[in-house]
């Protein structure tokens, strides 16, 4: 059975809650529930909960979790599976329209990554990337349906990956051969074509790749865009959105908006440069190295 410990460790955790700005009463929705970190927090703190997660696997995971922390003579947290982007139905229906701080981690949960059925990482398993196993599209379509140049300007636009072109042609050398399958083909034609350009880091080569197909897959960037402004309109004055993302693309919409709103004198930026975790957070939790934690203030 997976702990708190082992099913995610959220990055910048007390950074985090420290600029949500919990306080007792006040309401707050988790917008990516996860394994249920961050809103452990909130609702040790006392503050009212939303959480949303589209995972069915990390609702059912996070509300077992939160029901030991629940406060006595406050409301249950409210547990809801559905895309961040529908945040402003999901808040109507459970009666949060107006809340004092919202918060979305962009991240994959290591749960995710380490359950190989879930097709996030480069081991054994199917290649799916469904966060919501309701999608109909997966990683193994994307990877076998697209022509050479879809493929190499899906990973240079979603994965920033070099690359591109040399990995789009061996993969569709390789389904010639057979339908790629499973992460671990994927992988291995990536790897394959890595290595004669000489070793590489820490950072695994198809890293890019399957960020591309997974952010293609689920449809993160859009959903990312719809809901920053819905996000904005549930805030009361003086309310928090904070969100912590995990590669350039995410951060730069992110900024954008934040500048955006600012200028508009509808939002005031707190974080004016990104938070990123100390060296002691990357070496005990290696996935948060490339955190960048922003937050913005509702002014009007």
């Amino acid at each position: 059975m997976k702990t708190s410990n082992t099913y995610h460790i959220p990055a910048l955790l007390n950074e985090t809650v420290d600029l949500l700005n919990v306080k007792p009463g006040k309401r707050f929705i988790d917008a990516t529930l996860g394994g249920g970190g961050h809103s452990e927090e909130i609702v040790r703190k006392k503050g009212m909960l939303l959480g949303i997660d589209q995972d069915p696997e990390a609702v059912s995971f996070a509300s077992e979790r939160l029901k030991t922390f629940a406060c006595p003579g406050l409301v249950p947290p409210k547990i809801v599976q559905s895309n961040f982007s529908r945040i402003d139905e999901v808040a109507k229906d459970v009666g949060f329209e107006k809340v004092d701080g919202i918060l979305f981690d962009l991240g994959v949960s290591s749960h995710q990554l380490e359950t190989a059925q879930r097709g996030f990482s480069f081991n054994q398993g199917p290649l799916d990337m469904r966060m919501d196993k309701t999608f109909s599209v997966t990683a193994k379509d994307l990877v076998n349906g697209l022509n050479e140049g879809e493929l190499a300007d899906l990973f240079l636009k979603l994965g920033e990956e070099r690359l591109s072109q040399r990995y789009a042609k061996a993969i569709c050398k390789e389904r010639l051969i057979k339908p790629i399958a499973t992460c671990n083909e994927l992988s291995e034609i990536i790897v394959k074509e890595a290595l004669p350009r000489g070793k590489f880091d820490r950072t695994h080569p198809a890293t890019r790749v399957f960020q591309a197909l997974r952010i293609a897959v689920n449809d993160e960037l859009n959903s990312l865009k719809e809901a920053l402004p819905k996000a904005v309109e549930l805030l009361n004055k003086k309310g928090r959105l904070v969100l912590l993302s995990f590669h350039s693309l995410e951060d730069g919409i992110v900024k954008r908006f934040f500048l955006d709103q600012e200028e508009k004198g509808i939002l005031k930026i707190i974080t004016k440069k990104p938070i990123t975790p100390s060296a002691e957070e990357v070496n005990l939790n290696p996935r948060a190295r490339s955190a960048k934690l922003r937050a913005a203030e509702k002014i009007c």
